[in-house]
């Protein structure tokens, strides 16, 4: 069975605005967030925007089953054992066909017991029918593998669990904030490419960096106006970026990509690398786990290869 292609709940899932100076990921410990969700759900119509919310944090399991099938029952109840063994590593979602036909409908569920994930909102099938205690840890693990890969790091915060306590304002932070609140954003970019240079493993201040790059561009700016000189110049590779970023002010973060997009692919050489990097820094700011980053980083490497 294939669902790839099949629904798109990303919509469903509020995107978070992006930070200006700290950009919240994972624990600088390399622990995993926590996430407060239930561990166990019971999926409805009325609480399928949350769960696709919480898709973009942690992954989801939804396993349609049905009372009237001991089979589905007996998987649902396996995956509930595991979601507590595994310490809130995936949300377990269950879907009762019979109760909730019209969420089934739209995940295209069609025999029980079936098993899909959600990563932020996109669906990846599993598998249907039965399978032991071994197979479901092991396809699990594959499927925190995956989202793992596509950034969706978090965990379900469960019994026991404390939200860890706010890091400290670091030094490079705290220079940059005070940059930024007195409307000097070229201080701020200074401040990042130094503490950069010095660290330049450290993919949360090049994200910094990026989202700061974006609000000096647009500082002062009317987004719209931009929109408007992008397109009355396609051929500017300057005003087709700076449309870029003005799309994602307007929130239109498709609009964006897609300029950036199209800057690359129209331009050579020395134009096409500036819109390229530029396209990286954009990925930065909206998320790597976003799907709208997924699909344009794979439009991109058609582009390019």
């Amino acid at each position: 069975m294939s669902m790839f292609g099949a629904v798109d709940l990303s919509a469903l899932a509020q995107r978070q605005e992006p930070a200006t100076t700290r950009p919240e990921a994972q624990g600088t410990d390399g622990a995993a967030t926590l996430y407060p969700a239930p561990l166990i759900v019971d999926l409805t119509a009325e609480n399928l925007r949350d769960v696709a919310q919480a898709s973009t944090e942690v992954p989801v399991v939804v396993v349609a089953y049905t009372p009237r099938s001991q089979v589905s029952a007996d998987v649902a109840a396996q995956l509930a054992d595991l979601a507590v063994d595994m310490g809130g590593r995936f949300e377990l979602a269950r879907l009762d066909a019979d109760t909730a036909p019209e969420v089934a409908r739209a995940l295209q569920v069609t025999a029980v017991p079936t098993v899909l994930a959600l990563l932020a909102g996109q669906p990846v099938p599993m598998f249907q029918g039965a399978a032991s205690a071994e197979q479901l840890r092991q396809i699990l693990d594959q499927l925190l593998e995956l989202a793992a890969a596509n950034g969706v790091r978090g965990r379900v915060a469960v019994d026991g669990d404390q939200d860890p306590a706010e890091p400290e304002e670091t030094e490079v932070e705290r220079a940059a904030r005070e940059a930024i609140e007195r409307g000097d954003y070229a201080a701020a970019i200074e401040v990042y490419d130094h503490a950069v240079a010095q660290n330049p493993g450290d993919t949360a201040l090049q994200v910094a960096r990026s989202q700061v790059r974006v609000l000096a561009r647009m500082d002062g700016q009317d987004p719209r106006a931009l929109l408007a000189a992008a397109d009355a110049a396609p051929g500017d590779v300057e005003a087709a970026l700076v449309g870029a970023d003005a799309a994602l002010a307007l929130g239109d973060i498709d609009g964006a990509l897609g300029r950036a997009l199209e800057a690359v692919r129209s331009h050579t050489g020395e134009e096409r690398e500036k819109a390229r990097l530029r396209l990286l820094e954009l990925f930065d700011v909206i998320g790597a786990g976003a799907p709208e980053v997924v699909r344009a980083r794979r439009r991109l490497a058609t582009l390019l290869f």
